[in-house]
């Protein structure tokens, strides 16, 4: 059986070191992990006045491709000891309108990225507040925090190191036992 995930990239860098992990993460996953980015950079930011019939296409666009998914992977960097403004925006739209939230019961797993040593701890960290709001169980083992991604990533963007690839993918692995323990 296949399983749906939204992949959710805080970064809106070209050349994102967090969209090169997550595409590294889909890459590693086993085949019934069917990972797929959800971009959120042309979602404008929620305001709940644009909330009406017709709401923003972006919003509509996004939410929709939540809604079709079973579960959620962020992979996100840290901006001041927090997430990105991009990503707190598209949690925001997709838990509207109330009581329509795309994300009500998806299980969830972060992977928080760094060129520093500190491997946006704090983001990481942070993201899980919102998420126990929004009712996402997410993956409490195995954390990922990756730091000093700039050494780990070639000049197209993959993996160089063999250690990082078998962390990676016995994340995905726990990520995808993670996803069947809470739909049971």
């Amino acid at each position: 059986m296949t399983v749906r995930v939204a992949l959710i990239v805080g970064s809106l860098r070209k050349g994102s070191y967090s969209r090169a992990i997550g595409m590294e993460l889909k890459a590693l996953a086993e085949p019934g992990l069917e990972i797929e980015p959800v971009e959120i950079g042309d979602l404008p930011l929620y305001d709940p006045d644009l909330e009406t019939d017709n709401p923003p296409p972006a919003w509509e666009r996004f939410r929709e491709e939540v809604a079709t998914t079973e579960a959620v992977l962020f992979v996100t960097p840290e901006y001041n000891r927090s997430i990105p403004g991009a990503l707190k925006n598209a949690l925001d739209v997709g838990s509207r309108p109330y009581g329509h939230s795309v994300w009500q019961g998806k299980p969830a797993a972060i992977v928080s990225v760094s060129p520093g040593a500190v491997a946006a701890f704090g983001a990481n960290h942070h993201l899980r507040q919102p998420l126990v709001f929004l009712n996402m169980p997410t993956m409490q083992q195995p954390e990922a925090y990756i730091g000093n991604v700039a050494d780990l990533l070639d000049e197209n963007g993959k993996l160089k190191k063999d250690d990082t690839k078998t962390f990676l993918k016995s994340f995905t692995d726990a990520f995808a036992a993670w996803i069947d323990k809470t739909k049971a």
